[in-house]
């Protein structure tokens, strides 16, 4: 899944399970469900674990505001991903940084 979301660029905004079904050549629910069974996680937690992981890189190995990584990811609202980040992580991307 990880490399299927590479081919995207994130300029286009995040990465949608549309896309990325498309890409395959498969409909959208086949591929949560195949995902579900092979991992568990249905196709929209791979996206958020992909976009979360790229996020916790960049806020550890650059100086760039929250709301330029944001922006970076494709979001188009900063608060966005800031709402994402903490649902996913339990902190918010300001609070991970100053932690790690």
């Amino acid at each position: 899944m990880g490399v299927l979301l590479r081919l995207q660029q994130l300029e286009a905004g995040v990465p949608s399970v549309r896309y990325c079904a498309e890409q395959l050549n498969i409909s959208t629910s086949y591929l949560s469900d195949l995902l579900k069974k092979e991992t568990g996680r249905n196709a929209q937690d791979h996206i958020h674990h992909f976009v979360i992981n790229k996020a916790k890189t960049l806020l550890l190995s650059s100086d760039a505001t929250v709301s330029q990584i944001a922006f970076q990811l494709g979001f188009e609202y900063s608060q966005h991903f800031s709402r994402l980040f903490k649902a996913k992580v339990g902190q918010t991307p300001r609070d991970y940084r100053s932690v790690h």
